[in-house]
């Protein structure tokens, strides 16, 4: 038995699906489709938009994976987690349309929904404590009705981008009030060079979905809403529970849609003025830098809501106690797969010596003195994605700061506090790893983005262009198990 290996000499039980089952289905598929035909003219807007944006761009990733397998060939498996029958082992089609859905992190969110955590089995299962519970069991729930667990995994990875780009456009419209720009934000989000995570066997999209309700119910003052989708976030990775803090962020200082604030003053959308300041004044008196600080809106009792915010983690955590296992393993997750905490965001100086090391072994054109921990990977290799992962971080350090400047508070301290998990816990030999992936999923990035193209026209076919060939590029990387994010 192995951390990877330990249940695997279970026979999977195959379930039918029963008939009646499947007539509940196709009825409420129809109530759907009744529902979205009286949509008016913003939200049919958005989701057409979304539609189009959604399977535009999963076309790209399928045809660009088939290409490259039939091309190319499947690749090594190089040394990942791969059993039988979760990513592989489905017949030649089969086995070619899971490819650029099924790699890497995938098996283990099979291996979870199929076997579950079995925290009392100590080390032999740790690993998978890294994996939050609401994405598994959903595949999990799927696989109970008889779908196949590759199958369940999309479909939900599906849904939920398409619900997670109907939400940014409506988001971005009530920010800005300009379709446009919606549509722009859309198009950036699922042509994201990272993109085809979001329709993977990954809990991106799930996590995204989640994000984005929590920021449009949060807007709207649905704030028992914000609780449960908090919640839901928290269980479906790590960075959920900083959710709270751009949640608590729009209660107290807006903007809010629900009701007018209670006081004057407040961080409002940077650049502008407070209510209290008249025009062409920067600050009437010395308290006015104080007055900004003070919350326009008055706690009342739907404050309250915002507690359920760590209740997904804690759920998580008291199972994980309840089955036997360490009710901390969450916490201790990210030792077992290599990671320390470095300090505060000092991962991003660990980042920049990895890249410059990694230019110095490319520039030498030799193998044989290393500059740098390779972490198994030829030097060349190693160093190649230390640079690419340099390159993510300048280009989402720019991106935060627009956000920061353009969009309200709340996004750019959401922006900011997810990225307190990969920036401060680095691994050795890439201490960027997975930075890309966790780009992805923060939606203000793109909002910004699409501001930002939206004033420069020109650069807009360009800009998206070069993101789709990117995207297409690095799922054919993926799609044959080489190591992207």
């Amino acid at each position: 038995m192995t951390s990877e290996t330990a249940e695997l000499a279970i026979a999977p039980k195959a379930r039918a699906l029963p008939r009646a089952r499947s007539l509940r289905a196709l009825h409420a598929v129809r109530a759907l489709v009744r529902r979205l035909l009286a949509l008016d003219h913003d939200r049919a807007r958005a989701l057409r938009d979304s539609w189009r944006a959604l399977w535009s761009s999963r076309l790209l990733i399928w045809a660009a994976g088939i290409l490259t397998l039939t091309t190319y060939g499947f690749g090594p498996v190089r040394h990942a987690f791969n059993p039988p029958g979760l990513t592989r082992g489905f017949g030649w089609l089969g086995d070619l349309l899971a490819a650029p859905a099924a790699r890497w992190d995938a098996s283990w969110y099979e291996v979870i929904a199929h076997y579950g955590y079995r925290p009392d089995l100590g080390a032999f299962t740790a690993s998978r404590d890294a994996f939050f519970p609401l994405y598994p069991l959903g595949i999990r729930g799927l696989g109970w009705l008889g779908v196949p667990l590759v199958v369940a995994g999309v479909a939900i990875s599906l849904a939920a981008l398409w619900a997670a780009l109907y939400g940014i456009h409506r988001l971005t419209a009530l920010e800005f009030g300009d379709l446009d720009v919606s549509r722009l934000a859309v198009l950036l989000t699922a042509f994201a060079p990272m993109a085809f995570f979001l329709s993977a066997v990954y809990s991106e999209a799930l996590y995204l979905a989640l994000s984005v309700g929590v920021f449009y119910a949060a807007r709207r003052g649905r704030f028992a809403l914000v609780g449960v989708l908090a919640a839901l976030a928290g269980a479906t990775r790590s960075t959920g529970i900083v959710l709270l803090l751009p949640a608590l962020i729009l209660y107290l200082y807006g903007p809010r849609e629900d009701r007018p604030p209670d006081r004057p003053g407040g961080p409002g959308r940077p650049g502008s003025r407070t209510a209290t300041e008249p025009a062409g004044t920067l600050a009437p008196d010395r308290f006015a830098a104080l007055r900004r600080l003070t919350p326009r809106y008055r706690l009342r009792k739907d404050v309250l809501w915002l507690a359920l915010a760590p209740a997904g983690l804690l759920a998580y955590m008291l199972y994980l106690g309840a089955a036997g296992g360490d009710a901390l393993a969450p916490f201790h997750a990210q030792d077992v797969w290599g990671r320390h905490f470095a300090g505060p965001y000092l991962g991003v100086w660990d980042g920049v010596q990895a890249a410059f090391e990694g230019a110095r072994q490319l520039l030498s054109m030799q193998q044989s003195h290393l500059y740098f921990q390779t972490g198994g990977e030829g030097a060349f290799v190693a160093a190649e994605h230390n640079l690419l992962l340099l390159a993510f971080l300048l280009a989402g350090t720019l991106a935060t700061v627009g956000v920061l400047r353009r969009l309200p508070l709340a996004y750019g301290a959401y922006v900011v506090a997810a990225l307190a998990l990969p920036l401060s816990y680095p691994v050795t030999a890439q201490p960027l790893m997975s930075l890309p992936r966790f780009l992805v999923v923060l939606f203000p990035l793109n909002i910004w983005g699409a501001l930002w193209l939206s004033e420069r026209p020109r650069l807009r076919r360009p800009a998206l262009a070069g993101s789709a060939l990117l995207l297409a590029f690095f799922l054919a990387q993926f799609a044959t198990w080489h190591w992207v994010a």
